[in-house]
């Protein structure tokens, strides 16, 4: 090889080398963020949409959230719970359950639990476009203020906990913060062999100031044990909350 063939070699090789390095550090710079967004209770993308996943770890305290979406098989003794334990709770409500089930939704008012958006159909988000999550979030918070007139703002939860920055950007630009979890309790998970015992181990174990516990009033699982659940976080010297008390 003359010193000519040599230097253009070189030259190639030093800049794949740059390439690579770059797309490596843009790789790992997202690992790193990824990562520390899993360990603060706020996850910020790169376009400031920001997303709550986890309370006020300076407290011991715990947050349970219960998404409604369809059937209502939990939902009576759901609220007899918070109610014997004088725990306010948090709901992520769809529209078409604010209109199917209004003498239940106003029964959650009425325990003074908070009511936030969990879109009208339960649509994949990130299947649907700019304009219809607007549509979405939007028709829910007209059916719950049709219904007990109270504003779904300002917390939204992805159904299926599926959304991506554009997602959380465009509810953003509604108004409106998106919620996940910590620990999802699979409680939903019945038709895959989950049973209350492990649904309950999941919880107890996993118990850690902050945590964003996600049940659901539309399987069996979650009332019967949540009383005990609740029995059991107590005992331990925890608060159970709300979301905005909690945060």
């Amino acid at each position: 090889m003359n010193k000519k063939t040599f230097l253009i070699a070189f030259a190639a090789s030093f800049a794949l080398a740059l390439l690579g390095g770059g797309l490596y550090r843009q790789s790992a710079a997202a690992d790193i963020s990824n990562a520390a967004a899993a360990a603060s209770p706020l996850l910020v993308s790169p376009a400031s949409a920001t997303e709550i996943f986890r309370g006020d770890i300076s407290k011991r305290q715990v947050i349970f959230t219960f998404d409604a979406g369809g059937s209502t098989e939990s939902a009576d003794r759901v609220l007899e719970t918070l109610a014997k334990h004088q725990v306010r709770g948090t709901f992520f409500v769809t529209g078409e359950m604010v209109e199917s089930h209004p003498d239940l939704v106003a029964r959650v008012k009425a325990g003074g639990h908070e009511i936030f958006n969990h879109t009208y159909d339960h649509p994949n988000l990130t299947m649907v476009s700019d304009e219809g999550i607007a549509e979405e979030l939007n028709k829910m918070k007209k059916s719950l203020e049709s219904v007990v007139g109270t504003s779904s703002m300002p917390y939204f939860r992805a159904p299926y906990g599926e959304r991506d920055v554009r997602v959380r950007e465009v509810a953003a630009r509604a108004g409106y913060q998106s919620v996940y979890w910590t620990v999802d309790a699979l409680d939903w998970a019945v038709g895959r062999g989950e049973t209350a015992s492990r649904v309950r181990e999941r919880i107890l174990s996993s118990l850690a100031p902050g945590n964003i516990y996600l049940m659901h009033v539309g399987d069996g699982i979650t009332g019967e044990i949540l009383d005990e659940v609740f029995t059991s976080i107590e005992s331990r010297g925890y608060a159970i909350v709300s979301l905005t008390q909690g945060l």
